[in-house]
């Protein structure tokens, strides 16, 4: 879907759902997020419906969005989890997503960490290099059980998407190299207290093509053949997540083409598939709210300056990511050029530069689109500024899912040593 799929204007006034976004901003001060409930079950029956043909299950990437609110809606729909971090677990769990649909990914799992996931009894852990395998054989061993696992392979492919994002080539981080996985399966093989299960991949986010993914999964189906060849029981193959989201005009596969090609490479396997949608699932069912605080007539450009900051969406910053930026409402006003900024004290707390938004005036809200993903999540307190609180719709109702703290909560934080 399109950014402005699930919040249209009606009357030059945005929507979400059948509440206008002013209406909110009466109650919720700015900056805020805001979710569509509504543009989330979508996104998810749409995975759900693609993949009906085939034994797959959904398990949301809880890095881009760990609201409880947004976890909750999903485990009713019946999805899983793909987490990274035992906090994330926690989320998962608290939010009614039960533990044998829990896959721990994360490339440096603490053995408190490992501990944890095995007593709860997940799905599956993607291995992500041999030290950590041994280290979850040996907190298995000690607790009596069995960890089922996958080693994370790194196909050496490029996603073609932003270097930050990018996780299948040999030079990056993540999983053991294709060309080491038989060694390293069949050392798990050698270890007490493993369950080999599966296979598992991740080349990367906001991928807007499938070839790098149909190249991938060649690979692995591959890989898949040899292993089985060796004596191994591989009955799971997780894909990964990655499919991208329209920000401005790109041009994104369907999630319906998306599983035929990934049957089309896989199915002769007979492998339950795990899918870990994350930006494609939220990205364009949430926006960040804000207000205009002034407009500024600098030497050569207007700026746009909002109550809302890099510590609020950090991605135009950190990845020069491209987000649509809307006055809610437009009345009749002309489009004009600014550069569109925040409060932050840095030169590089900017949203946009040379962007065409129509004439605003302080006080004025505007909507900074596809913040669903990767916006809330990963915001801060920089300049101690008040965490950005959150806001879900269904229908006419909305709620405050995450309220913003107060000085005093951020503050009491701190602990003052004796001698001070």
């Amino acid at each position: 879907m399109t950014p402005v799929s699930y919040f249209p204007h009606k009357n030059n006034e945005m929507y979400v759902d059948d509440i206008a976004i002013s209406d909110i901003a009466k109650q919720v001060k700015t900056p805020f997020y805001c979710y569509s409930s509504t543009a989330i079950e979508t996104s998810y029956q749409e995975y759900k419906n693609a993949f009906s043909a085939q034994d797959a299950l959904v398990c949301f990437a809880v890095k881009a969005n760990s609201n409880q609110a947004v976890l909750a809606t999903l485990a009713k729909l019946g999805s899983g989890a793909d987490v990274v971090s035992m906090g994330e677990i926690r989320r998962a769990i608290a939010a009614g997503i039960p533990a044998n649909k829990i896959v721990y990914s994360g490339v440096a799992k603490s053995q408190e960490e490992i501990h944890y996931a095995l007593s709860l009894g997940i799905l599956q852990f993607n291995v992500e290099s041999e030290p950590e395998l041994e280290l979850i054989s040996k907190v298995a061993t000690s607790l009596n059980t069995t960890a089922a696992i996958a080693f994370r392979i790194n196909p050496d492919v490029c996603a073609q998407t932003h270097a930050k994002i990018s996780t299948g080539k040999a030079e990056n981080k993540f999983g053991v190299p294709i060309s080491k996985a038989r060694i390293a399966y069949n050392q798990a093989a050698a270890l007490p207290g493993i369950k080999i299960q599966g296979v598992d991949v991740h080349i990367g986010s906001q991928l807007t093509s499938l070839a790098p993914f149909a190249e991938a999964y060649q690979r692995i189906a591959e890989l898949v053949t040899e292993l089985r060849s060796d004596g191994h029981d591989i009955s799971v193959v997780d894909v990964g997540g990655g499919l991208g989201i329209t920000y401005l005009d790109e041009v994104i596969p369907s999630k319906q083409t998306y599983a035929e090609m990934v049957k089309a490479q896989l199915g002769h396997l007979n492998c339950k598939i795990i899918l870990e949608p994350g930006r494609s699932l939220l990205g364009n069912a949430g926006i960040l709210v804000s207000s205009v605080a002034f407009v500024k007539n600098g030497e050569e450009r207007q700026f746009l300056m909002l109550d809302a900051g890099m510590n609020d969406l950090i991605r135009p910053s950190m990845y020069d990511a491209y987000h649509q930026i809307i006055a809610v409402n437009k009345g009749e006003r002309e489009l004009k050029t600014y550069d569109v900024v925040g409060p932050v004290c840095e030169t590089g707390d900017t949203f946009a530069k040379a962007r065409q938004v129509h004439e605003s005036d302080a006080g004025d809200l505007i909507a900074i689109m596809s913040s669903g993903a990767y916006g809330a999540v990963m915001s801060s307190s920089y300049n101690t500024r008040l965490l950005a609180p959150e806001v879900m719709v269904k229908g006419s109702e909305f709620a405050v899912i995450r309220k913003r703290p107060s000085y005093e909560d951020i503050i009491k934080q701190d602990i003052t040593p004796s001698w001070l």
